[in-house]
């Protein structure tokens, strides 16, 4: 995929990624560890383990991912965050459902005092990515929207090592602390972050960030095209995805015109009536591979996941595959003990 979207041999994707080892060794020492145990465990070259986490800033948001995310103000303290995850199919054996961080609730010179607040994390990543699509026992959840837009800056945080230090976050507030004092992320990508009282749209980038706000609906809706963040360079792209978003914005509201609200908003019927839906297909929310791209960059939704996140328990229902196809996976749950 590299050679293919951004004429790179895994050797020159593994040389890249050399930029990034000194400021994630500054930046976030603990998470950096992590990817040398990963390497270590999978009898790998930590740059291997590094070019996987530095994907998006290395290929400069030229992979063919299309993603739509959505959050829904529940009630005053819970919020449903949810969204279905596009990338080409040959990426589906890789993905894992991982119960992933069991913080020690102790002192550390490896894990931030912050993290002593956080029990654990659950997400979907692929495998050695440390951070990407979940929730923590805290009640924050993360999505993720690719956007292809320059530049890229390898002095500052990949974007999936941002994801999960969101993960380790108590808050959306506190999240966002974290990230601009540690001076922010290496390429531009959008973040859909919650906790149970709050959502907001991080419109992020190297060169400056803008922050969405839910609507007077409690919504927030986000496709792979930036809606405020015009402090970079985004050429066209994904042609659907404008399309995707006003998709999803008019079957949320017309669920609300309908009279759903508070514990009416459920999995299933995000999945029924939002999340399978095949409108301009095959870029729509629920997408299918387009036959005529080469093989590598054939998106398609590989799963949805929709997070409640209570103050109390927060939790999530997986369902793998094209939801509505008939060929889906079963509902999984998460955390699952």
């Amino acid at each position: 995929m590299f050679q293919f979207t951004s004429r790179l041999s895994w050797s020159d994707v593994r040389d890249i990624s050399k930029e990034f080892q000194s400021p994630l060794q500054t930046l976030v020492p603990h998470i950096y560890s992590e990817m040398e145990g990963i390497a270590e465990g999978a009898e790998l070259d930590i740059f291997d383990i590094m070019a996987l986490n530095c994907r998006s800033e290395i290929a400069l948001g030229r992979f063919s991912d299309g993603c739509t995310a959505l959050s829904w103000k529940r009630s005053n303290s819970a919020q449903v965050l949810s969204q279905n995850w596009d990338w080409t199919a040959t990426v589906k054996k890789n993905l894992a459902m991982d119960p992933w961080i069991e913080f020690p609730q102790m002192p550390s010179t490896i894990i931030p005092k912050a993290l002593w607040l956080i029990k654990s994390i659950v997400a979907l990543i692929q495998a050695g990515i440390v951070g990407k699509i979940g929730f923590n026992s805290a009640g924050v959840g993360t999505c993720l929207n690719a956007i292809r837009a320059k530049p890229m800056i390898s002095s500052k945080l990949p974007i999936h090592v941002a994801l999960r230090l969101c993960l380790e976050s108590t808050s959306v507030d506190s999240a966002v602390k974290t990230l601009e004092s540690l001076g922010g992320v290496a390429s531009a990508q959008h973040i859909l972050i919650s906790d149970s009282t709050k959502s907001l749209g991080l419109e992020l980038s190297p060169v400056g960030n803008k922050y969405l706000a839910e609507d007077t609906s409690g919504l927030i809706a986000h496709s792979n095209h930036f809606l405020e963040n015009h402090y970079v360079e985004e050429p066209p792209w994904l042609p659907g995805s404008p399309i995707r978003l006003d998709r999803i914005k008019y079957l949320a509201l017309e669920l609300i015109a309908k009279g759903v609200s508070g514990d009416a908003i459920t999995p299933g019927l995000l999945r029924e009536r939002i999340f399978s839906d095949t409108y301009n297909a095959p870029q729509a929310i629920c997408g299918k591979e387009d036959e005529s791209r080469h093989i590598s960059t054939r998106s398609s939704s590989l799963f949805n996941i929709v997070m409640d996140l209570n103050s109390e328990a927060p939790s999530a229902e997986v369902v793998f595959g094209r939801v509505g196809s008939g060929e889906e996976g079963p509902v999984l749950k998460m955390p699952w003990v």
